[in-house]
């Protein structure tokens, strides 16, 4: 027997001699009954309310149907529950646990249309302007991210690494700023991340037609000077690959008491300084049939490039497949790292953070800049950033002690943000039947007993 499918109904191949039919008449049920514990989490950080003060909003008040807080919380609670496009707020407008989330429960929510309006908003709309008017401040959206960093630590740290990189952004329209990447092989944006472990500092939305090194000093300079003003004795490191090798970054990072470890690219005369130590690993290689390494440290300058000299660290390396040469260059001394454990351990830790990236691009929807404008594909990228901020400090308050301390968000989404859940608004309380049925029903107890411990934000 067939399956049919109509639009008052569902027909399903059947059980035995029973027929299974489906229907949408289940009443208000939403797949996102965990996300109550994403309104946790804003209930004792207040980031979404901060920044929708980020924002200058030009409406008339006694015209508003949707307050700008109310925007801001739809939208990026929304990609933090998997919906990317503006598209999908046409159906979940009617979304009753997305509207308690947005602090709007029992009122419809706004459509896709109102929400692009707040993307599409130029920089210089003013109270005349006819549609949009609600204007986004950038600069104070990288501040609060850098002060939501510095508020997450108890006590200044020792010493923290701000680990920098860059991807691409592949883009499939004729955008501004469009521009085809030889190294990445399509039309493309080329972002900058700035991360510290797995706090978010900084998202930058570029053109791909730029060394991806450029502008670092201008987006380190903000973030260092606040991180200064909050801890003026903690240590900061900078850590990057090779593409950040730049003469002008190190000489600022030494100019402003930032230590650096960055990888270096190989050249002739890098590898002719790591020859009897590649020798050596290749003897290592032959008699043990093991990959082998061997360090060296040294002293290095540019011919023309460098304004002095600074220490570098090789690891001649021999494996199957032969030589593999590998340099880094750095600010930090022997007392404090020897070559070996500088690279081993401090410089390849830098990878983690592609885990970050990955999370930022695949999991909360980064690359979701199909806007015509920069800034408003610029705004896109912020609003995924906070959604990221949001999922961390999730990951941080509720999730510590748990199987899931060290989850990434499409997981922790999947098994603590999808729960069927019936919502039923009275008088005196919101009621929330979660699924009987749930699997991590005592994981989600523990979450939120453990966000309970955290005070209210008043």
């Amino acid at each position: 027997m067939t399956t049919e499918c109509k639009a008052e109904q569902l027909e399903f191949h059947g059980f035995e001699r029973r027929q299974i039919i489906g229907r949408f008449d289940g009443g208000k049920i939403s797949s996102d009954g965990g996300g109550i514990l994403l309104r946790e989490v804003e209930q004792r950080t207040h980031i979404l309310r901060r920044l929708s003060q980020c924002f200058t909003d030009h409406r008339h008040p006694n015209l508003v149907e949707h307050s700008l807080e109310s925007l801001i919380k739809q939208r990026v609670t929304g990609i933090a529950l998997g919906y990317e496009d503006l598209n999908d707020h046409d159906a979940l407008r009617d979304d009753q646990l997305l509207a308690l989330l947005s602090d709007k429960a029992g009122a419809p929510l706004a459509g896709k249309s109102t929400l692009n309006r707040l993307e599409l908003t130029t920089a210089n709309a003013t109270s005349a302007s006819r549609y949009k008017k609600i204007v986004a401040d950038t600069d104070a959206m990288d501040a609060l991210l850098v002060d939501l960093f510095i508020e997450s630590h108890s006590a200044a740290p020792e010493e923290i690494v701000l680990d920098i990189d860059a991807t691409d952004d592949p883009i499939h329209g004729h955008q501004e700023g469009r521009f085809f990447h030889g190294y990445y092989r399509h039309y493309c944006y080329m972002p900058v991340y700035i991360f510290c472990g797995e706090q978010l500092l900084c998202a930058r939305l570029r053109t791909a037609d730029q060394d991806g090194a450029a502008g670092t000093v201008d987006e380190l300079e903000p973030i260092v000077t606040r991180l200064r003003s909050a801890w003026p004795q903690t240590r900061i490191i900078l850590r990057g690959d090779g593409g950040y090798c730049r003469d002008a970054i190190m000489s600022w990072c030494e100019d402003n008491r930032v230590d650096y470890v960055l990888g270096l690219a190989k050249n002739g005369r890098l590898k002719g300084r790591l020859a009897d130590e590649m020798a050596q690993a290749k003897a290592e290689y032959n008699a043990t049939k093991q990959a082998a390494r061997v360090f060296k440290d040294f002293r290095y300058r540019t011919r023309t490039s460098w304004s002095c000299d600074r220490r570098v660290v090789g690891k001649a390396e021999y494996l199957s497949k032969g030589e593999n040469p590998r340099f880094i260059v750095t600010s930090l001394g022997h007392a404090q790292w020897d070559a070996r454990a500088l690279y081993e351990e401090f410089y390849c830790a830098r990878g983690e953070m592609e885990n970050r990236i990955k999370e930022q691009q695949l999991a909360l929807f980064a690359d979701r800049t199909s806007s015509h404008e920069m800034r408003a594909n610029q705004l896109r990228l912020y609003f995924s950033s906070f959604a990221y901020v949001l999922m961390q400090t999730l990951r941080w308050l509720g999730l510590q002690g748990t199987e899931m301390a060290k989850a990434q968000c499409q997981t922790i989404r999947l098994k603590l943000l999808k729960i069927g859940t019936q919502l039923r608004i009275s008088v005196r309380k919101v009621w929330l039947s979660f699924s009987e049925s749930y699997p991590y029903a005592q994981l989600f107890q523990r979450v939120c007993d453990n966000l309970q411990k955290v005070p209210i934000r008043c």
